[in-house]
């Protein structure tokens, strides 16, 4: 199971994945819609295997100011997943959520637990999908959420990457209300986790 790399990944893995993105997406829409109890559409999720290096060009340069959650996964596949959203879309769900203006440069406590709480719902609801298709038992961790460039927030995940090779899985989501939210859903499975992944989907 250790031999699987992501350069190696058939089309149709591939194909699954995409699922994965789109069922993860239309249930982070769905809880989104729930949350601030009003309308919001998405675009079709761009699934992408990116070199790690590309992934900042991609988020509209590394000195972009991102929310970012950070968490690790567990259960019967092991890794971690990173969700991000830039500052602005961040800014406007916190909101719609308080049901008042965010002013000022920083987030207040208060804003700050209302956007980790949307970005558990987030990641929740792409771990769900992903549990859903493969009948794998995946637990997450307490998530770890910052406010900082796209690069320093990529820093983290990027140290323990290294040891998985040079491509990574990216699902770039547009959600839409009154504006338009990028959101970027990192998946960064151990490779013996992608090996369990393949099983479960009858691949492997």
């Amino acid at each position: 199971m250790g031999e699987i790399t992501l350069e190696k990944m058939s089309d149709e893995y591939f194909d699954v994945l995409k699922e994965i993105g789109n069922i993860g997406a239309g249930n982070a829409t769905t809880a989104l819609a729930q949350m601030m109890q009003c309308k919001v559409d998405m675009a079709v999720p761009q699934v992408k295997l990116l070199e790690f290096k590309e992934l900042g060009e991609i988020m509209g340069g590394e000195e972009l100011i991102m929310a970012g959650i950070y968490l690790g996964i567990e259960g019967d596949i092991t890794g971690s997943i990173m969700f991000l959203l830039e500052k602005q879309a961040a800014r406007h769900l916190v909101s719609k959520l308080m049901g008042m203006a965010s002013e000022g440069e920083e987030f207040t406590e208060m804003e700050f637990s209302a956007l980790k709480e949307v970005a558990n719902i987030i990641t929740g609801a792409y771990l769900n999908s992903l549990s859903s298709l493969t009948n794998l038992c995946i637990y997450p961790s307490v998530p770890d959420l910052c406010v900082d460039m796209a690069g320093a927030i990529l820093s983290v995940p990027a140290i323990e990457f290294g040891a998985l090779g040079d491509k990574m899985l990216l699902i770039q989501t547009q959600f839409f209300d009154e504006m338009i939210l990028d959101g970027y859903f990192i998946l960064i499975p151990d490779l013996e986790s992608y090996g369990k992944i393949l099983s479960a989907l009858g691949l492997g």
